[in-house]
């Protein structure tokens, strides 16, 4: 257990916007920050960020709360984890007891995963260093690929002995179970073979996956081991070059991107990610003073790992080699790119080269430079590669404008596409009213096709199913359970457009301001003027109560009533107890109203032309708030009561409703005149 004392020094040095930061690219715009939301893929920035109030809200799909809710949701972490994790960033001490083996035994399946991950690769990066084995084989191989100590150990480079089950056995000794060996993939078990009599044991065979490997630890965003890579180095021809580690609930190969731990920082600084075939690679560029380099693991590049990348710049360069398998591979990752609305470069290095062999041969300065000046335009390059190939034959020409033009519709912007057409339009020597012709008959088809894969989709207006009753609050959960990648979804709504604009605007002032003391001089009896201070929350509560009115709108009813019964209490309400409740939809709402998204331009400013904040009439738009909540509650009297006369069945009844209805009318005229409106 954490005790309070930590968990509030843990909280009070937590800056929000520098842990927010290290997983989403936040640009300042006025007292809040704001970029697009992790939770749901958007291409309009709609993720606020207040670091005075220590709350995050996104206006697109409702998610919102502080530091320990977003790591909770982005990385999946138990609310102990995420205090731990905001410790170790902060340099805040938490002092924890040595667990038992009883107590790893008994830790949930994932959590166990996670261990037994960390626990592998501190072992393997040991081995590294510390054994004569991992010295003469590992260490001697990193380092004949031109990899300096320091970015080995960045990295959490390691070595795997040339043993059957060396690593199990070390890990069985320290308490980790078979279940959870094999589901992370780094022990193998083979059933006994049964045609086998003679055999006196019938237990599992296992050993180690990696056995005789180099070992390049894969990373989540924030830095947890979710698997590993491993590369052989013996010349057995049927070994494969790589293994990596099988999908498990914590590690999906294609959802994360090799060295994006370390390289996210620099995206974000550079506005700008480079795109690489292998592990190698990425650690060279890194070594050669390009940081901001990523990989897909082992596999071809996915629509998530783009919208990893996309989470800190939309500017993308594809390196790869220089051969024909090299450029076939660029082509085909680039659609996806496009899609997602990334603007795509290109670098081919020359035939037999890649970024590491290139590195090693001419040195740091001479790759950088040989980036900055061979740096294409994708668009240009891939119909320059395909015109090679055209000659003066006219019906492959035909397909090649075809295949240039289905690239080109990819792009969402269209100032964009225009400026495509127009250069490619003069490279393939082709008419530009030709070309966009055949882009606005590319673009419909795309259009068409994703109309009809949403209305095939569960879910869907075409399709109902059974999430068609679910509350508008609820959020399908992410499917990968290790890395907080989204997947496409229609953005959650919260009761906010439901609520009355009064009623929304009284319960900001008592979030926002509630604590603000007002002041109102009266005469006294002895002939004087008299102070009176009291809260906004105050006066509120007091004015509502007495008229024992409440709001139609449920989540402002909910915290309506925790300002009541906080005052009741002798108590001063805290508008932060609603950034951490358990009512999802409560909290969001909460929050959306805290966040000011609004700001006074600067140009404004500049020009000598300065508008009153709510604060500077604070008082002013407290009466004039109550009086509209107030002036609602009369309008839905007066609409019952028009209902129950229209069902009236004696006389009686109706004298007393249409005394009734002349009262109401009357005190709505009577608050119409106080807000200076014209009421019918």
């Amino acid at each position: 257990m954490i005790d309070q004392e930590t968990i509030q020094r843990i909280m009070d040095a937590a800056r929000i916007e520098e842990v927010i930061g290290d997983f989403v690219s936040l640009k300042k715009r006025g007292a809040n920050h704001i970029g697009c939301c992790p939770f749901h893929n958007e291409k309009t920035p709609s993720f606020y960020v207040s670091p005075s109030k220590g709350i995050f809200k996104c206006f697109g799909c409702g998610e919102a709360g502080d530091v320990v809710a977003f790591l909770k949701k982005h990385e999946h972490f138990t609310y102990p984890e995420a205090l731990r994790w905001l410790a170790q960033k902060y340099n805040i001490e938490i002092r924890e007891e040595e667990q038992t083996e009883e107590q790893k035994e008994r830790q949930s399946e994932r959590d166990a995963l996670f261990h037994v991950s960390e626990f592998a690769q501190k072992y393997f990066a040991d081995l590294l260093y510390n054994d004569e084995m991992g010295r003469a084989v590992g260490l001697s191989y990193f380092h004949s690929r031109g990899l300096s100590d320091e970015v080995i150990k960045n990295f959490g480079l390691g070595y795997c002995l040339d043993e059957w089950s060396n690593f199990t056995d070390y890990a069985r000794r320290n308490g980790y179970s078979d279940a959870v060996l094999e589901k992370t993939g780094l022990t193998i078990f083979k059933e006994p073979d049964s045609s086998d009599k003679s055999s006196a044991d019938h237990r599992r065979k296992s050993y180690d996956r990696f056995r005789g490997r180099v070992m390049f630890p894969i990373y989540s965003i924030s830095g947890r081991v979710l698997g590993f890579s491993g590369r052989v180095l013996s010349s057995e021809k049927q070994a494969a070059k790589y293994v990596n580690s099988p999908d498990s609930d914590i590690y999906n190969k294609s959802r994360i991107l090799y060295g994006l731990y370390q390289a996210r920082s620099a995206i974000a600084k550079t506005n700008k990610c480079y795109l690489v075939e292998g592990n190698i690679d990425v650690i060279s560029m890194h070594q050669s003073g390009v940081e901001n380099t990523v990989a897909s693991c082992g596999t071809s590049l996915t629509t998530e790992q783009i919208r990893l990348i996309k989470r800190y710049t939309p500017n993308v360069t594809v390196l790869y080699d220089g051969d024909s398998a090299g450029i076939k591979a660029a082509l085909r990752a680039v659609n996806l790119l496009f899609a997602e609305g990334m603007h795509v470069r290109v670098v081919l290095f020359p035939d037999g080269e890649d970024p590491d062999s290139y590195a090693q041969k001419y040195g740091s300065t001479k790759l950088q430079d040989y980036l900055a000046t061979h740096e294409d335009n994708f668009v240009m390059f891939k119909t320059r590669v395909l015109l090679d190939g055209v000659k003066n034959d006219p019906i492959r020409k035909a397909e090649l404008v075809k295949e240039t033009v289905n690239t080109i519709a990819l792009v969402p912007d269209l100032l964009e596409r225009t400026e495509y057409i127009s250069q490619c339009a003069h490279l393939l020597d082709v008419p530009e009213e030709a070309l966009a012709s055949e882009l606005a008959k590319a673009v419909n088809q795309n259009r068409l096709k994703a109309i009809e894969e949403r209305a095939n989709q569960p879910g869907s207006a075409d399709q109902p199913s059974s999430s068609d009753t679910t509350s508008p609050t609820q959020q399908t959960p992410s499917a990968d359970k290790h890395e907080t990648v989204s997947q496409p979804q229609t953005p959650t709504s919260t009761y906010l457009p439901q609520a009355p604009a009064a009623e929304r605007h009284l319960i900001q002032l008592l979030l926002n301001y509630g604590d603000h003391t007002l002041t109102q001089y009266s005469p006294a009896d002895d002939g004087t003027t008299q102070e009176i201070s009291f809260t906004v929350a105050q006066a509120v509560v007091s004015d509502l109560q007495a008229d024992e009115l409440s709001f139609s709108d449920p989540l402002c009813q909910k915290i309506f009533t925790y300002y009541c019964d906080t005052l009741s209490r002798g108590e001063a309400p805290d508008a932060s107890h609603f950034i951490s409740v358990d009512d999802e939809a409560l909290r969001s709402f909460a929050i959306s109203l805290m966040l000011d998204t609004f700001r006074i331009s600067d140009t404004w400013r500049a020009k000598q032309i300065f508008v009153p904040t709510l604060e500077d009439n604070l008082q002013e738009d407290l009466n004039e708030t109550i009086l509209s909540f107030k002036l609602g509650c009369i309008n839905a009297r007066i609409a019952d009561n028009a209902r129950r006369l229209r069902s009236v069945e004696n006389d009686e009844e109706m004298m007393g409703l249409l005394t009734e209805k002349k009262q109401l009318v009357e005190l709505r005229h009577q608050i119409g005149m106080a807000l200076h409106r014209v009421i019918d």
